[in-house]
């Protein structure tokens, strides 16, 4: 019996990630990676001055590197990519499911979601923050989002290893789930007429889950409509609005520090 088309792009979909690998660049980040064990290591490529610099942690992976000269460094990377020396072809993180993740995990109970941030350097960024504040994870669509990249990883300076990053099929239903859990959704609009603030003062302690759009068009219709409340960032002067990794970084202390 022929198996329907969707069962087949299913399964190809499935084969390609568990092919997938990415390459992460720059001594940080490649050092972070390293000295994780959750992450699955392929190849190693440094100088010899960068794998001094990388011994202990190339002593923990394990992992034989192989020596590159700093002339003729031949990772595949773009050709602006500060790599330091070191380049590391891995697979992707598996932080498990995206419930077991957002319901019991390490952290406070935050989260962060968002709407069609595609900037890797944005989202790196937030991954540090969202690690500073100890938020429970960060939330994107797979598809319109930033991949798991070098640039991305490079930009959350060794947050990629540890704070998790997960990718959903579907946003508005990870919101849906998100509030079955007893989260309440705060949608980041600049318009809103509540303060961030108030709405976290008026959650009575419930677990908090951040929804930031895409700077320009903001958060889609159908993101701002699941949410339980659009809220906004004061601002005092005569220009209000903020990048969107800084919204975030603001967004997670008044959700933890200053709750």
């Amino acid at each position: 019996m022929k198996k329907p088309t969707w069962v087949v792009d299913k399964e190809r979909a499935k084969r390609a990630a568990a092919n997938e690998t990415v390459w992460l660049f720059g001594l940080h980040a490649v050092r972070d990676a390293l000295m994780n064990p959750a992450r699955h290591k392929l190849r190693l490529l440094v100088t010899r001055n960068a794998a001094d610099k990388l011994a202990e942690a190339i002593a923990t992976a394990g992992l034989e590197p192989e020596i590159e000269d700093a002339r003729k460094f031949s990772a595949p990377l773009a050709p602006e990519s500060v790599h330091q020396g070191a380049a590391l072809e891995v697979r992707p993180l598996d932080w498990g499911r995206f419930e077991d993740v957002c319901a019991s995990g390490a952290g406070a109970p935050v989260v962060v979601l968002l709407d069609r941030v595609t900037d890797p350097h944005n989202v790196g960024a937030i991954l540090r923050s969202a690690e500073v504040f100890g938020a429970r994870a960060v939330v994107a669509p797979r598809h319109h989002s930033a991949p798991e990249t070098g640039a991305l990883a490079k930009t959350a300076s060794g947050a990629l290893e540890r704070q998790p990053y997960l990718r959903v099929t579907n946003l508005a239903d990870a919101m849906v789930s998100l509030k079955r859990m007893g989260f309440t959704v705060l949608g980041l609009d600049g318009e809103a007429k509540v303060t961030l603030a108030e709405a976290v003062a008026a959650s009575g302690g419930r677990p908090i889950a951040l929804v930031l759009g895409a700077e320009g068009p903001g958060l889609r219709e159908k993101t701002r409509e699941t949410c339980d409340q659009l809220v906004r960032i004061p601002f005092g002067g005569g220009f209000g609005s903020l990048n969107v990794s800084n919204a975030a970084a603001v967004s997670l202390y008044a959700a933890t520090v200053a709750r």
